[in-house]
């Protein structure tokens, strides 16, 4: 099937500045990360430094702040991570289920599901 890249828009909630990026959708990654020049572009303002640990171990820090991803007519506030050059540029699981989103694994594309409760 290969990897599922998918175009969203990302939106400055305060603004309403936005820009269209194409990222790869991960559902084996918690956050989204965006490159970090188009999040400054649009006027996302940092709230806070995460760190994360990279797949080979490494601990990096990076800028993370709130945008609205909008894939279609699905809409949520996602935090996003400000990505630097070097970073894979991906759509998270946590995003996927803000937007109420699944990977249909037999055509590798997003399917609405909804949002589920207890």
């Amino acid at each position: 099937m290969g990897l599922t890249r998918v175009k969203v828009l990302v939106i400055n909630p305060e603004s309403g500045a936005n820009a269209e990026v194409e990222l790869i959708v991960d559902t084996g990654s918690i956050f989204t990360w965006i490159d970090g020049r188009v999040l400054d572009g649009i006027g996302i303002r940092p709230r806070r430094v995460r760190s994360f640990r990279t797949i080979d171990g490494k601990v990096v820090s990076r800028r993370v702040g709130v945008a609205v991803i909008r894939y279609g007519e699905y809409e949520g506030d996602v935090e996003v991570v400000f990505a630097e050059d070097g970073d894979a540029q991906v759509l998270g699981v946590t995003a996927l289920e803000t937007l109420g989103l699944e990977v249909d694994p037999l055509t590798g594309t997003l399917k609405y599901v909804g949002h589920l409760t207890v």
